[in-house]
């Protein structure tokens, strides 16, 4: 899922968007998101699963654990977060 979005309006450039799931809401208004993308394997050439995981801002903490999410980059934020949430794509069953 690399889009890319051009919020024009607000006179901002292109910001990267990413899909994943949340593996864990443990800390406050953070979540962390798996990123699975499959890419074949340099040597071989069978397709790996390749997982990158982003901590994500969420300001109500509204995300939970196994929700599909929408999250898109911003500005740091902390130390280890570039990544705020978009929107709740899914909710966990």
């Amino acid at each position: 899922m690399a889009e890319t979005v051009n919020t024009a309006a607000t006179g901002r450039t292109a910001r990267k968007m990413r899909q994943g799931k949340v593996v864990s809401d443990k800390m406050d208004k953070t979540v962390v998101v798996a990123i699975e993308r499959r890419v074949p394997h340099p040597v071989y050439g069978k397709m790996v699963t390749k997982t990158t995981r982003l901590k994500a801002h969420d300001e109500a903490n509204s995300a939970k654990v196994g929700d599909t999410v929408r999250i898109v980059e911003t500005r740091p934020l902390s130390k280890d977060k570039r990544w705020r949430l978009l929107e709740i794509v899914e909710r966990a069953r």
